[in-house]
């Protein structure tokens, strides 16, 4: 079995609920196990001005699938889901789900790259992951995931820890 950590984020319709059916149906359909979910945080988009703000989380699956059966399951969930597409980068969207890391493997071809190439650029991504795996340490970088956090500056996007009722 693998350790995979999945960013989920999602700002049309109602971004929640999208953040909440992709992982039902992540665990439902894909022969996977949660291992942790970290709390919701509203996002300020990132190379998006004016747009609706984000709602991000990040799931801790096992799963018995390869690194290309992982991506492919999670192009199917989005597909399902209605995300389309369209080659503009940084767009709103129902829901995006990136592979962020798959235990320790580092994979560089042309459809995956692991661990995710800005991960350790983004407070959404990582603020989440310090919220599970505090101390995991990214496997090229060699630094924990609390010690990367605290290296980008609070001042680079906005996130509010999410309150559900």
């Amino acid at each position: 079995m693998k350790t995979v950590y999945i960013g989920i984020g999602s700002n049309l319709g109602d971004p929640y609920e999208n953040c909440i059916k992709a992982i039902e149906q992540i665990k439902k359909d894909h022969f996977t196990g949660i291992k942790a979910l970290s709390p919701f945080y509203k996002t300020q988009p990132v190379g998006i001005e004016g747009d609706n703000w984000f709602i991000n989380a990040v799931l801790c699956i096992n799963t018995g699938l390869s690194a290309t059966e992982i991506i492919q399951m999670l192009l199917d969930v989005e597909n399902r889901m209605g995300r389309v597409r369209t080659g503009v980068r940084w767009e709103s969207r129902i829901i995006d789900l990136d592979v962020l890391l798959i235990g320790s493997e580092i994979i560089n071809d042309k459809n995956l790259i692991v661990p995710h190439p800005r991960m350790h650029t983004r407070r959404f991504v990582m603020a989440p992951m310090v919220d599970i795996a505090p101390d995991l340490i990214h496997p090229v970088l060699k630094k924990s995931m609390r010690e990367i956090l605290n290296k980008i500056p609070a001042t680079d996007q906005e996130i509010k820890l999410m309150v559900k009722n």
